[in-house]
């Protein structure tokens, strides 16, 4: 159960003075329903009201806060006239402007010869100083009410900001002292503050160096959430460790058949990454690994001969893909190996059905066939193994985490491996994927030739066609690549099938076109025909970003690049490092073209390194955008951002495996304060999994 010390920030916002229904759903809308919510909904700026200069010294367009007396009241003739009363202190003259206003609430704020403070931005109009409606208006006798910093918020529609600013100061009656979780000296070296300082100085902040998320007390409060994630990741990695697997380690047998028919050398990164799965496959606890590998590095070949591993033990082996292009890819490349080393490999995917598919399972359930290779189709109730003992799912964030447990259930303890070519920055490999092993095929096959990368105006495409022209004729194969299916109102862009239509004026027959709102089988007819060269170019949307394999389409051209983010535009790109031949990328870009855009074209142009790739896309996009919200109950963060808080995450993760080794239950003095820690971020899934032994 949640500590009692933290039941007062669950309480839910409605609770607090002064906040209904009504306000209460425009807050749960802005930044959740409960008082913690909003005590994590950061500022983004705040007014400085300490500018107290005589009226005489006040400048034009600037905020202006001090003493005034009342002289006199202007009352217009009619409604439609401003209201203006003047007011004074020892230098000069002020005017104050309210329009639509009654005169008689005005006389009751402002009585002549009454002392007031005000705050409010000044004008000058003919030489004369004025100010509309006053931002704040207090009695002189009274100065402690006039806030002298005012801190702005991300707000939504209905909520204000001085509202939000009273409602804020009630929250913080709710946040009690709570223990120390941090270890004193870090706190020192870092010059943190506790917890409930650096909250309450994150929400007061007194100059604009307190709003960077780089300074002390941001870093406290980011550093406290990441190092919640990273010891709720740790939690679940100690318990799969715990979990009873199975042995799987084989004979050997299959695996050298197939190296010696393999017409290549495996890398040194595929040869390290093949001996982590295999101890994890051969140890006595369940396997749960991540394989990240560019585009073109070998994770095909890496995921048969671990496959053959299970296989020669007697069990069987699944690879599940996201879509029947790539599930189809994965088939032909490891059936053909399969056959000449006596392995027996099936595809099912949904557009298998009817006799061939009831055959399918049959084979299946009595274990004639080793390997099954498929998409989604899988998991479905009627597919029954005799021994699944290995999954490996690719492209992973394609599928919730619902669904690559019930493949991996369909098993005996089965051992899961998780592949994908995406560019996954370090940062995120630790939050979104810290409940898994990690292994990096780092290294390119040999004798792969790099692409060269151009990016040029849309104004200049028909310069592009022309060269396409004469390299089509050489017997080159492309893609063409545009960003939408069909034309929008609200942005022009040009459709793929509009660009398919001008350009078969220029190619006919030559040009085919792929989009996602065709049939699976009508797509894959058309992938057929651009595998087997009778399409020359391939005109499509981003459904060919995944795993297609052409190792004659050399050419890639990508029309309005600036639209794609920098790890779809390498995905799409690493289409064409598929062969031995040297290849050609041109990026066309439209105008306006934003500094975010510029630099993703111009990293493009200057590296093929993936995780190089992957780094700067998390500094344009931030963590959230980079995979979508990955659907395992660890989302994204409120008070830490991955794209500047990346050192905190790496000493997070270190700190929270030190703490486990020494305090595995967390049960000394600082084990008790991190238990807080966990609820308080609500990763206490770690703590059910302690209490569930």
């Amino acid at each position: 159960m949640r500590p009692s010390i933290l039941y007062p920030l669950f309480a839910p916002i409605d609770t607090l003075t002064g906040v209904g229904l009504r306000y209460g759903k425009l807050l749960a809308n802005l930044c959740g329903n409960r008082i913690v919510d909003l005590l994590f909904h950061l500022p983004s700026g705040f007014i400085d009201r300490r500018c107290n200069v005589p009226l005489s010294q006040a400048e034009n367009g600037r905020l202006w806060t001090g003493k005034v007396r009342v002289v006199e009241h202007g009352v217009p003739k009619t409604r439609k006239q401003p209201y203006r009363i003047v007011v004074e202190d020892a230098s000069d003259q002020l005017t104050l402007i309210f329009f639509k206003t009654f005169g008689d609430n005005l006389s009751k704020t402002f009585p002549v010869g009454a002392e007031k403070i005000i705050s409010g931005r000044i004008e000058i109009f003919n030489g004369a100083l004025q100010m509309a409606h006053p931002e704040y208006v207090v009695d002189a006798a009274h100065p402690e009410l006039m806030p002298q910093i005012e801190t702005v918020y991300p707000l939504t529609a209905g909520v204000t900001n001085k509202m939000l600013n009273k409602i804020m100061l009630q929250a913080f009656r709710n946040l009690p002292d709570l223990p120390e979780w941090l270890d004193e000296k870090y706190m020192q070296k870092e010059g943190f503050t506790s917890f409930k300082q650096s909250l309450w100085l994150a929400h007061h902040p007194q100059n604009f160096d307190d709003l960077s998320p780089n300074s002390p007390l941001r870093r406290r409060l980011a550093y406290d959430e990441l190092l919640a994630n990273q010891i709720s990741l740790a939690v679940v990695r100690q318990r799969l460790k715990k979990q009873k697997g199975r042995e799987l380690q084989g004979n050997g047998n299959l695996r050298n058949k197939l190296r010696q028919i393999l017409p290549f050398e495996l890398t040194k990164a595929q040869q390290r990454v093949i001996a982590e799965i295999e101890a994890d496959m051969a140890a006595p606890y369940k396997m749960s690994r991540l394989l990240q590998g560019d585009v073109g590095s070998g994770k095909t070949i890496v995921a048969l001969l671990t496959m053959l591993n299970a296989i020669e033990c007697g069990t069987q082996a699944a690879i599940m893909a996201p879509t029947e292009i790539l599930a189809q890819q994965h088939y032909e490349t490891i059936a053909e190996l399969c056959e000449k080393i006596g392995v027996k490999a099936a595809l099912l995917t949904g557009n298998i059905k009817g006799k061939a598919r009831k055959q399918i399972l049959e084979r299946l359930a009595t274990g004639e066939i080793n390997i099954l290779i498929g998409t989604h189709a899988l998991f479905t109730e009627d597919v029954t193994f005799k021994d699944l003992a290995y999954a490996i799912i690719d492209e992973q964030h394609r599928f919730g985490v619902r669904q690559r447990l019930s493949l991996s259930q369909k098993g005996n303890l089965c051992d899961v491996l998780v592949m994908t070519a995406t560019p996954i920055p370090r940062t995120l490999v630790l939050t979104m994927y810290g409940d898994m092993e990690y292994s990096q095929i780092d290294e390119l096959p040999a004798g792969r030739k790099p692409v060269t990368t151009t990016v040029m105006p849309l104004s200049k495409i028909h310069d592009v066609v022309a060269a396409l022209e004469r390299k089509l004729k050489t017997g080159t194969q492309a893609y063409w690549v545009c960003p939408l299916v069909e034309e929008s109102e609200k942005i022009d862009l040009s459709a793929a099938t509009e660009r398919f239509e001008s350009l078969q004026k220029i190619f006919g027959n030559l040009v085919g076109l792929v989009h996602g709102k065709m049939k699976e089988s009508e797509k894959n007819a058309v992938m057929e025909d651009f595998k087997n060269g009778k399409i020359k170019l391939l005109v499509s949307t981003t459904v060919i970003e995944v795993g297609v394999n052409v190792p004659a389409a050399t050419i890639m051209i990508i029309e309005h690049a600036e639209r794609f983010g920098l790890a779809q535009l390498h995905q799409l790109r690493g289409r064409i490092k598929r062969g031995q031949e040297a290849s050609n990328c041109i990026l066309m870009f439209g105008y306006p073209l934003s500094e975010v855009a510029r630099t993703r074209l111009n990293t493009m142009k200057q590296t093929e390194n993936g995780f190089i790739i992957a780094e700067e896309d998390l500094k344009l996009r931030g963590g959230g955008e980079v995979l979508g919200t990955r659907q395992s109950g660890f989302g994204t963060f409120k008070l830490a951002d991955l794209s500047i808080n990346g050192d905190l995450l790496l000493t997070a993760a270190k700190d929270a495996a030190l703490i486990l080794q020494k305090d595995p239950n967390l049960q000394n003095e600082r084990g008790q304060a991190l238990r807080t820690l966990l609820y308080l971020f609500e990763r206490d899934e770690a703590i059910k999994t302690y209490n569930a032994g």
